[in-house]
């Protein structure tokens, strides 16, 4: 039995005040009556006490009462130990990868399984494998680091190998920091290529544009291309019930509808006819790269239909909030103050010699050299502190204009997901950082804590109760 506050047991000295009580005893002298004293000598007179111990049972309790006191505001908690001497540590493999991944390491995890090892999930409940019950291999985007961060809490102190894949999409955050007596050992699994259809859209001209995903160990890649509505030797093209779906041949996956939506782009152009003509050939460049379908239309007044894709409101005065309401995104001149300005616009660090003067609080998509913000992005609504035209700047005349208009139009960019993914970390990228056990716990024995201060509140209770009875009849006992 251990105590968390043993400094109470200096209460114990509290013992020695019964003791004296009850040795602190002084008997008066009896006297006798006699029928004549004159026979009697004068004796001296003297006077005794007698130290004894009178109550013994009563001192008992009291001492007992006392001890039980010091010992429950010590806080006792009893530390079980329990042998595990049959079991040297773990070996821990993904339930959802359990039969590639033994047949990985069949000869490591034997050999310690031989050596008295037992073998666990690598699940955040670390159930014992049943050899029994077969397991069918399954996808999983399980984070490793958070189960070894779990596994940190309940196998302090024991041996443990862990035996997993090494792809990416298992490991995801920071490296934890643990304290375990760990080896961890990963592999590449078969299926370290995988190929999927990101996104397929209809052209302006009746084609439809495809991006295939590759993923591989090293690198996630995307490929366009325009495909007739008869497929390709890659993919496999279909109509039916009015929609088109493309597929990849020699593949199981769900077949991808095909977007047949057009995407239409307002320019407001008010007093900057200038500024739209840059901004429709940008426009132009980006849509053609895009493949989607697209149509591009110019407005010098506010006959513009409502439901647009994108309107490019390219004037001083706010867009009517109507119209505002309807498009899906919405790219506005910010008002203020022009100033001139000796800076770049990034990304792309191209020169920038005009800008508007306002704080912003919405998130910043382009910056200037002082990274203040350029164009902002709130909800749906992008504001622009600058102009598109030569006199502020060459962003214009860059080669990164059309890139850059192409990345706003593309909101939903192409997906990855993590079924797909097959990137991987190199061994030592993905293990967990190791601190040392300030008081580290032998790997042959399991220790836990019980609190029994509640057993002796009991007792403390009990002997009260006995004390205060026994008192009371020995007073009753002495009053006659």
């Amino acid at each position: 039995m251990q105590f968390l506050s043993p400094i109470w047991f200096l209460g114990l000295s509290a013992l020695t005040i019964p003791l004296v009580i009850h040795l602190w005893n002084v008997k008066p002298g009896k006297t006798l009556k006699v029928g004549s004293i004159s026979l009697i000598t004068e004796a001296s007179k003297t006077s005794s006490r007698s130290f004894k111990l009178l109550d013994i049972l009563l001192l008992i309790l009291r001492c007992v009462l006392l001890a039980l006191i010091a010992t429950f505001l010590s806080n006792p908690f009893w530390e079980n130990h329990t042998s595990v001497t049959k079991s040297k540590g773990w070996v821990l493999i993904p339930r959802e990868n359990f039969r590639e991944t033994y047949a990985k390491f069949k000869p490591r995890v034997d050999s310690l399984i031989g050596k008295g090892y037992e073998v666990h999930y690598f699940n955040k409940d670390f159930v014992k494998w049943d050899s029994t019950k077969h397991t069918l291999d399954t996808a999983s985007n399980l984070n490793y680091w958070n189960v070894v961060k779990q596994l940190d809490k309940v196998g302090l102190g024991r041996q443990v190998y862990i035996f997993t894949p090494n792809l990416q999409k298992h490991f995801k955050g920071n490296k934890p920091d643990v304290g375990l007596n760990l080896t961890w050992q990963t592999y590449t699994p078969a299926d370290s290529v995988s190929k999927w259809i990101a996104s397929a859209a209809f052209t302006n001209d009746g084609g439809i544009k495809v991006t295939d995903g590759s993923s591989a160990p090293q690198s996630t890649s995307y490929h366009s291309k325009i495909l007739k509505s008869d497929g390709d030797a890659v993919h496999t093209v279909r109509i039916q019930n009015g929609r088109t779906s493309i597929s990849l041949k020699n593949s199981n996956a769900t077949p991808v509808i095909v977007d047949a939506t057009t995407q239409n782009i307002a320019i407001f152009i008010d007093n900057y006819p200038l500024d739209a003509k840059y901004l429709k050939a940008a426009l132009d460049a980006a849509t053609a790269f895009n493949g989607k379908k697209t149509i591009i239309k110019q407005y010098s007044n506010l006959t513009i239909p409502g439901n647009q894709t994108w309107l490019f409101w390219l004037s001083d005065k706010p867009a009517p909030a109507a119209l505002a309401k309807s498009a899906k995104y919405v790219f506005a001149y910010a008002d203020g103050k022009p100033a001139d300005v000796n800076s770049w616009i990034d990304p792309g660090h191209i020169v920038l010699t005009k800008r508007i003067l306002s704080k912003q609080n919405a998130q910043a998509i382009w910056t200037d050299g002082f990274g203040d913000a350029l164009l902002t992005q709130q909800g749906g609504v992008f504001r622009f502190y600058s102009h598109f035209n030569s006199a502020w700047g060459d962003l214009v005349w860059s080669e990164d204009f059309p890139a850059m208009i192409l990345k706003l139009l593309q909101q939903k960019h192409a997906s990855q997901p993590n079924r797909h993914d097959r990137r991987i970390l190199s061994n030592q990228q993905l293990q967990p950082n190791i601190i040392k056990l300030s008081t580290p716990i032998s790997p042959s024995r399991e220790s836990g804590q019980t609190d029994v201060s509640g057993y002796f509140w009991l007792l403390l209770m009990v002997f009260f109760a006995a004390e205060r009875i026994l008192n009371y009849n020995i007073k009753q006992r002495e009053n006659g």
